[in-house]
């Protein structure tokens, strides 16, 4: 396999800050209809899309996740499915990144290298493995490595994005960051994932501590659900994980790849806002 530079649309991406940056799992409500409404996502508005792998213990996530992840489960969905999933969305003319988001157990089932490898060949950007602590990701670094026979100028891995949250102490965050790749995931509330009423209070310190240890991109998630809210946060933040919100309003909706459409164009148009205040 002829290795490729991945990181270029990573940091293509946070070329025009804030950037929004949606999550939908794939299968859900069936595998078509996901692949359709991420292709629709990413040609209306998102910069950056997480590709949601489905499992059946989900601990990160709230009940709009989970309900739709059993649903993807029900429906058949597989790691390989999934990574067909992304190399048929490149097929698609689908540019923008696309970092997957899943949890260890099936990643482990599959096979590291195998996994690794054939994500990349498909496409894919990154990984998130929010069960996977920087303690014990040696395994999975490892494994997603380029041999010597394979290594170009300019060529990086697929970076794994670490996730921090309010809770970190000081001197595990600046160990984490220190040595992040692509963006640090930002958790803004304590908790499973899941739209708020209203955004985390001390969001902009937590966002400046993270920044002392790092120069990489901070995106925020967790607890966002409207365009307003994305935008608050995008005033802080280099990008807006929109998460539940997102698979919420798609999956009640009779026409879901229209109205992933018009949920791309909403909060889209709220970064633009704020790039075009800069």
């Amino acid at each position: 396999m002829a290795a490729r530079v991945t990181m270029n649309r990573v940091d293509e991406a946070f070329r025009n800050k804030p950037i929004f940056m949606p999550y939908f799992p794939l299968g859900y409500p069936d595998l078509e209809t996901s692949i359709a409404v991420i292709e629709a996502l990413a040609k209306n508005g998102a910069d950056l899309i997480e590709v949601g792998l489905s499992f059946s213990d989900p601990l990160a996530d709230g009940p709009v996740n989970q309900k739709a992840m059993q649903r993807a489960l029900e429906n058949g969905i597989t790691t390989a499915k999934s990574l067909s999933a992304v190399a048929e969305l490149r097929r698609r003319g689908v540019e923008i990144p696309l970092v997957l988001m899943g949890y260890y157990n099936p990643i482990l089932a599959f096979g590291l290298e195998k996994f690794i490898g054939q994500a990349e060949s498909a496409g894919a950007d990154g990984f998130i493995i929010p069960d996977l602590p920087v303690e014990e990701s040696e395994e999975f670094a490892g494994a997603n490595h380029i041999s010597k026979e394979q290594q170009v100028p300019g060529y990086s891995s697929l970076p794994l994005i670490r996730m921090l949250a309010p809770t970190t102490p000081s001197e595990r965050m600046e160990k984490i960051a220190s040595g992040a790749q692509g963006f640090i995931y930002l958790v803004s509330v304590i908790g499973v994932t899941g739209a708020r009423q209203s955004l985390a209070d001390g969001l902009a310190g937590l966002i400046g501590r993270v920044r002392e240890h790092t120069s990489i991109p901070v995106c925020v998630g967790f607890g966002i659900g409207t365009p307003e809210q994305a935008k608050a946060v995008g005033v802080l933040a280099d990008g807006v994980i929109i998460g539940s919100a997102c698979v919420r309003y798609i999956g009640e909706s009779r026409k879901p790849v229209q109205a992933a459409r018009d949920f791309a164009r909403s909060f889209h148009a709220a970064m633009l806002e704020i790039k075009h205040a800069q």
